[in-house]
């Protein structure tokens, strides 16, 4: 499963008396695209844009030859519509709900909550997956970091998407849970070919998944990123 994106998009955000410029475009046929950047690139805005939480003030935003959002023809695609998957940073698990119903939240159409002994195959199959099962009935204040991140992503994949969108996935690990978990998703990418666009300012995120890096600075796409030299600090 290849991915084609096509991104044009301009956006001002406002705050106070402050303003940002968003003016991001790009393409890329790559699985694993990796926008690199310093906090405040805007590399978080883009991010929402593709999955439909952000609204672009003008431009085009294409997947798979399907437009997502198109200005000039007044398109934008639901988010539900859109089949991405967003991972938050802070992975954005219900507190109240315990790790089956994280999960099977994900194949729910409306706001509300699965039932706390909700079943289903594509559940139990990510249960086993991600090795959840003795979890499943747990809430996430119980879990470890890098359970709770293995339920974000179930969640994130338990409604098929057709790609995945990861928001600084590793930040909120420590060193060693970091480079773990970098293996685990790697695998689990390279297993089920699932189009991905990682967002990160960690070098070792570019070193791991960049076969397609991009670095973006004060709103714009500034240039294609040499893996190499992110990795040695010099790009």
């Amino acid at each position: 499963m290849t991915m084609l994106i096509e991104v044009d998009i301009a956006k001002t955000l406002r705050s106070a008396a402050r303003s940002f410029e968003l003016r991001a475009r790009f393409a890329s046929a790559s699985e694993r695209i990796v926008i690199y950047g310093a906090s405040g690139a805007g590399k978080s805005q883009l991010l929402k844009a593709v999955a439909g939480l952000m609204t672009p003030d003008s431009g085009r935003i294409v997947l798979a030859g399907e437009p997502l959002f198109d200005s000039a023809r007044r398109l934008n695609v639901t988010p539900q519509r859109r089949r991405v998957a967003y991972l938050f940073q802070d992975y954005a698990l219900f507190p109240h709900l315990n790790v089956r119903q994280n999960i099977g939240f994900g194949l729910r159409r409306g706001w509300f909550n699965p039932a706390a002994g909700v079943d289903h195959e594509a559940i139990r199959y990510w249960l086993h997956a991600f090795e959840l099962d003795a979890v499943a009935l747990q809430l996430p204040h119980q879990l470890s970091g890098g359970q709770r991140q293995r339920v974000a992503l179930a969640r994130a994949l338990v409604a098929d998407p057709r790609a995945l969108l990861l928001d600084e996935p590793f930040a909120a690990l420590d060193p060693a849970l970091r480079a773990r978990m970098r293996g685990e998703l790697d695998a689990l990418q390279r297993r089920l070919r699932i189009p991905m666009i990682i967002i990160t300012h960690d070098p070792d995120d570019v070193s791991a998944f960049g076969d397609h890096v991009l670095r973006m600075d004060a709103g714009g796409i500034a240039a294609a990123a040499d893996v190499e030299l992110v990795a040695d600090g010099k790009n």
